[in-house]
């Protein structure tokens, strides 16, 4: 992938499982207080680019791609169990790679909030710190209906057949998922890890993932991060939240205002899904400011 504008960094690797290898940004001091970044789907760390630039000169960034996502490799189903139980697993060894025992700073973003929050559930003591944008860590709220674009790939044949033949769900989340219209070329990166059939592999997966019932091989860690979830109340929290996403939206936000009474919020009523493309030159200083001031 090349032209990834406002993505100046090297990424690294390393190999997450045997033969599979995971790309991973580590920007910023060596010494630096870690703030770890967990994206989720249909992106790949280049959502991280603008709050990495703004925060690497003093803290260390770590941002991985998700196996299957961004410069990572994408292996097949006979090679790789596309679950959130694996991603989990994968956080938790690149962490453990570049020796993350300290504190940390945890940032999740879509799928990044069960993932991140999935690894904390064994990790609670080194979690210092939350930034929160358009996400989940607990079950579908009982007031939201499952929106029928999710459904349609999680569930139908049909789905799995447009998101991997035309790539509909990256293209179109690039579209939808923002209320300022991308740049194209911007919007060209989001949507240039997953260029043929076989490289959205990861795209549906994650939708076919979906936890809704007990039934879903990934409820049992959504539930108990969700149990979870109120006790990082007395921790220093931000939440940057675009209104106007049409799947994480006033629902969900409400969630993590109830666990987390005492969290700094931004919400954006022009903003949607992908709230650091709409409103990075508000968030990025915000969470700056915030992470200055409660220091791990």
């Amino acid at each position: 992938m090349t032209n990834l504008p406002g993505y100046p960094f090297t990424p690294k690797r390393f190999d997450v499982r045997p033969g599979i290898s995971m790309s991973y940004l580590d920007e910023g001091p060596r010494d630096g207080e870690v703030v770890v970044m967990v994206h989720g789907n249909p992106s790949w760390s280049y959502y991280w680019r603008n709050l990495v630039s703004g925060l690497s000169n003093k803290y260390r960034c770590i941002v991985p791609d998700h196996v299957g996502m961004g410069f990572s490799d994408k292996p097949g189903d006979d090679r790789y169990e596309y679950t959130l139980q694996s991603r989990v697993d994968d956080l938790a060894r690149l962490l453990d790679h570049l020796g993350i025992t300290g504190d940390v700073t945890l940032a999740v973003h879509d799928w990044g909030g069960m993932i991140g929050f999935g690894w904390a559930l064994s990790h609670f003591a080194q979690v210092k710190r939350l930034v929160i944008t358009n996400t989940a860590a607990f079950p579908l709220p009982k007031e939201k209906p499952m929106p029928w674009q999710l459904s349609l790939g999680r569930d139908w044949k049909f789905g799995e057949f447009i998101i991997r033949g035309f790539n509909a769900f990256s293209s179109g989340a690039s579209f939808i998922g923002v209320e300022k219209p991308m740049p194209h070329d911007v919007r060209r990166a989001y949507v240039s890890p997953y260029d043929n059939w076989c490289n959205r592999i990861s795209t549906v997966r994650f939708m076919q993932d979906i936890p809704l019932s007990p039934q879903d091989k990934a409820w049992p860690l959504l539930e108990a991060a969700g149990r979870k979830l109120p006790e990082y109340a007395p921790l220093p929290a931000f939440i940057g939240w675009g209104l106007k996403d049409f799947v994480f939206d006033r629902h969900f936000l409400a969630g993590f205002r109830k666990a987390l009474p005492n969290a700094e919020v931004m919400a954006f009523d022009d903003a949607g899904h992908y709230v650091l493309e709409d409103r990075a030159e508000i968030l990025v200083p915000a969470i700056r400011k915030f992470l200055d001031a409660n220091p791990a």
